[in-house]
């Protein structure tokens, strides 16, 4: 049985059974309107743009920035993104490389072969993403195949030092990049 506290007679009173179903009903109903309506008002925005508008959104969409990379890979949730975001530094040479620039490969990836990604072809002998988004997102298919159950960060690095790159010193770089920007405080 469920009451209700009356605040004028300072009692608690039984209610009745249909009267919960019915505002619950009522409830559900309001909301579910509110709900489409403000859906079909969004959809009519994006219906009344044209094509050029559109681009112009997708375009600042994609555009990089180090403040949008830092905000996606927190909401892609990496374990160590201070890391990733010290591999995208040393491996972009601070995003100017011709890999980066022109491919949209902040990683150096290579196209990968035996699990999922997100790259639309090579250049030069690396992977070719649409967007510097869709490297992130290829990196963190490839961190969830390799790296997710690595715990802590020095077997993060020894990972990285043993299978990722070719440079014996990588790991040392991607530390120093790491203590002489301070990445650990920007997440």
């Amino acid at each position: 049985m469920m009451y209700r506290y009356d605040r004028v007679t300072l009692e608690f009173k039984k209610i009745k059974y249909s009267e919960i179903f019915y505002k619950t009903v009522l409830a559900t109903v309001v909301l579910f309107t509110l709900f489409s309506l403000t859906y079909k008002l969004d959809r009519t925005k994006i219906d009344q743009l044209t094509d050029e508008e559109k681009l112009i959104i997708i375009s600042d969409y994609n555009e990089f920035s180090e403040e949008k990379l830092i905000a996606k890979i927190t909401e892609l949730n990496f374990r160590f993104p201070h890391i990733v975001l010290a591999q995208a530094k040393l491996e972009t040479g601070y995003f100017k490389s011709e890999s980066f620039t022109y491919a949209n490969n902040l990683f150096g990836m290579k196209q990968a072969k035996a699990r999922a990604n997100t790259a639309v072809g090579t250049s030069r002998g690396h992977a070719r993403y649409d967007s510097w988004i869709e490297s992130l997102y290829d990196y963190a298919l490839f961190h969830n195949a390799y790296l997710n159950k690595l715990r802590t960060e020095s077997h993060y690095y020894g990972y990285l030092g043993q299978n990722y790159a070719e440079d014996p010193e990588y790991v040392n770089k991607l530390k120093t990049i790491v203590v002489k920007q301070q990445l650990k405080t920007k997440f």
